[in-house]
């Protein structure tokens, strides 16, 4: 899979899947998950300010007769309703809308009555790179700040599911820093990197190749890697590309859409159910493949 209108058409071959919109009186998520059902790809399950919906759907000219809707105007109730629903299996996929961040994924990950899944939850993006033979997926660009190698396994294993869930069957998985050799005491990350290396060669991280640490070229470019004369089934041919950090994962990640042209979609891994975080800034194009890559990664293997 190369790009993001695969992504979209592999996602349709699977049918709609229910997505349960949390507080979705928000003009963006109510546009992308209304493009979602239009192109075949989304149930809408409304939640929210009845009113409030129904009246921004009249101002952006949406025909909203057709889809469940839950009314609940309490932000924290709502989202706990929405959750819920994924929760029973009466929807297949979370998606934020007019509520923070944090009071959805705190109503996910309640231990009680969330979608948890007993481990931590990062930020996936596939990206079509006009420069790259195939989708590259880059992680963690929005949740984790900085995690320690416990959490980096995480971090991997959901990005290694998300890639699987649109058909990569081994994905190779480079480990990013600076620079491509270890340097505990002043680069901490290139030793977790090598920690982490050893840990998939044992068996410890499964259905993956991971590499690392790699700088960005050596990840991603044969020749550089050739040139810098890096041996690696990694090197020059990544699928995942692992941040360090939040900071490097966001850069990398906005650099890419921003600066190099790329077209993106990103969801939320970790939990029971994938959960598709849109954002005002994020185009049309961004929202309905995001949208995509999380009906993918809720069909059950």
């Amino acid at each position: 899979m190369r790009t993001m209108q695969e992504l979209i058409e592999a996602a349709k071959a699977h049918g709609r899947k229910r997505v349960a919109v949390a507080a979705a009186q928000e003009h963006s998520a109510l546009e992308a998950v209304v493009d979602a059902w239009k192109h075949g790809l989304a149930e809408p399950v409304l939640v929210g300010d009845r009113e409030a919906i129904l009246a921004l759907g009249g101002e952006l000219g949406l025909d909203l007769s057709a889809f469940e809707l839950h009314h609940e105007p309490d932000l924290a109730k709502a989202a706990a309703l929405a959750v819920g629903l994924v929760r029973s299996g009466e929807a297949d996929v979370l998606m934020k809308g007019v509520l923070d961040t944090s009071i959805l994924l705190k109503a996910a990950l309640n231990k009680e009555s969330g979608i948890n899944a007993g481990r931590l939850t990062s930020h996936v993006a596939a990206m079509e790179v006009a420069s790259y033979h195939k989708l590259l997926f880059v992680t963690d660009a929005a949740i984790n700040i900085a995690p320690d190698i416990a959490a980096k396994l995480d971090i991997v294993a959901n990005a290694v599911a998300a890639a699987r869930a649109l058909g990569v069957a081994w994905p190779k998985v480079a480990l990013l820093a600076a620079v491509e050799k270890v340097n505990w005491e002043k680069m901490p990350c290139t030793a977790e990197a090598a920690v982490i290396v050893q840990m998939n060669r044992r068996g410890q991280l499964r259905d993956c190749i991971v590499d690392g640490p790699l700088a960005l070229d050596n990840a991603v470019s044969a020749e550089s890697a050739r040139i810098k004369k890096i041996h690696s089934e990694v090197a020059g041919d990544a699928d995942i590309l692992v941040a360090p950090d939040i900071e490097a994962g966001n850069i990398l990640y906005k650099c890419l859409l921003d600066l190099g042209g790329a077209k993106g979609a990103g969801i939320v891994m970790g939990a029971a159910r994938p959960i598709v975080l849109t954002s005002r800034a994020d185009s049309a194009e961004t929202k309905l493949a995001s949208i995509a890559f999380a009906a993918l990664a809720s069909v059950k293997e």
